[in-house]
């Protein structure tokens, strides 16, 4: 089996590959794809970086429009109900156009979209595994990082699949907590590249490099009154309210990801398995001319690995385990000098779930969640369970691999 066998196979049942975010997934003209996605879940306890409360609520309910524009641009919008609080948010995650008849492998698309560094940032959150995002994601991109901007990809036409692509974005919400200085209307530069291919015909990978540069990401140095208990680097542009701002922010973001997926000579619908990790590490966090010299080594990272296994049609179970390390600035007055301390945090998160599935539009989830965390990363409670519905309705357009 080939890989593109591989991905018009994946495509049609659980996890697709990358052909739906470089190609439209209907071909006909003029065919307008409506669907929903129901997503709500009980909380037992507020997890550390996290925006879900404890309790009942929505997770990402969304509501999508797709599809053919002419022979030339497909579009899609995404609008998302969010609970917060005792509130109930509309925020537009996606409206886009894209090019579709662009020569030699080129593709455009503008308009707000779903960034493409990494693995999971460009797959909607109601195709994930687990009820939340890996802590590395909420703390660098804010659960999922969407912007409005311009993007140009590039697919090579190779043997083993290989893409590339370049973003500009506004980067509102991924902006530092700094009022002294103008922030740039194009804040953020990203560029990626992904490969991979066919191991044999039950196994495929995928592996990934990302960078992501941040115009407004440095922080100048505060005084201690002044830190939100390591929100320092909140970000400005809430989108309609709903924070998706970045817990921490720098000038550059690397990240590297790999993917490896099985199931029995290409079927996804009996059994699969999905192995995936991704690292993120970030530099440049803070600016203060007097200190810099302590500054310049200083780093936030985060990195997580995952299993999921579907060993039958309905029945799915998980494990993931991630990390988070931050650096968090403390300034303050000492006989008479000004004194710069940074302290390490760290977020350690260990998650098992089971899911059942009475149908590929319909997941039901259990899921444990254990928090080790330090100062502002410590949880509320370190154990945590959550009891998660993932409901569609209606054609929905397929995922990446």
């Amino acid at each position: 089996m080939k890989f593109s066998k591989s991905v018009l196979l994946a495509s049609m049942l659980a996890t697709p590959m990358f052909a739906a975010a470089k190609a439209p997934a209907s071909s006909a003209t003029n065919q307008l794809n409506i669907s929903a996605v129901l997503n709500g879940y009980y909380q037992s306890e507020q997890k550390a970086l996290s925006n879900r409360e404890k309790g009942f609520g929505l997770g990402e309910t969304e509501l999508a429009l797709s599809g053919n524009i002419d022979d030339a641009f497909y579009g899609k919008m995404t609008t998302v109900l969010v609970s917060d609080g005792s509130e109930t948010e509309v925020e537009l995650e996606e409206a886009f156009i894209q090019t579709m008849s662009l020569p030699a492998g080129f593709s455009i698309r503008g308009g707000r979209f779903l960034s493409d560094i990494g693995y999971l940032n460009s797959l909607h959150m109601h195709t994930d595994a687990f009820t939340d995002r890996p802590a590395v994601y909420r703390a660098f991109l804010g659960g999922h990082y969407f912007d409005d901007g311009l993007r140009l990809d590039y697919v090579a036409p190779t043997d083993l699949y290989w893409s590339m692509g370049v973003e500009a974005l506004k980067g509102a919400n991924m902006r530092a907590k700094n009022d002294e200085h103008k922030t740039k209307e194009v804040g953020i530069y990203t560029a990626y590249t992904k490969f991979g291919g066919d191991i044999n015909d039950s196994s495929s990978w995928m592996m990934g490099l990302s960078y992501l540069n941040n115009q407004n990401g440095i922080a100048e140095l505060h005084h201690e009154e002044d830190d939100d208990h390591g929100d320092e680097h909140k970000g400005e542009d809430k989108h309609s309210g709903h924070d998706h701002g970045a817990k921490y922010t720098g000038k550059n973001l690397y990240g590297v990801d790999a993917v490896y997926k099985w199931a029995p000579n290409g079927n996804f619908k009996y059994q699969h398995f999905t192995l995936s990790g991704e690292y993120f590490r970030m530099t440049d966090l803070f600016s203060a001319d007097e200190h810099q010299h302590d500054l310049d080594d200083k780093s936030h990272q985060g990195w997580y690995v995952s299993g999921v296994y579907q060993w039958s049609p309905k029945w799915s179970t998980g494990l993931r385990y991630g990390r988070v390390d931050v650096q968090v600035a403390h300034e303050h007055e000492e006989d008479g000098k000004h004194e710069v301390e940074l302290e390490r945090q760290s977020l350690k998160e260990t998650e098992f779930q089971i899911s059942y599935h009475h149908s590929h539009f319909s997941t039901i989830r259990l899921q444990y969640t254990n928090q080790q965390g330090q100062e502002s990363l410590k949880p509320t409670d370190e154990h945590s369970v959550t009891l998660q519905f993932i409901m569609t309705l209606g054609a929905h357009s397929a995922h990446q691999f």
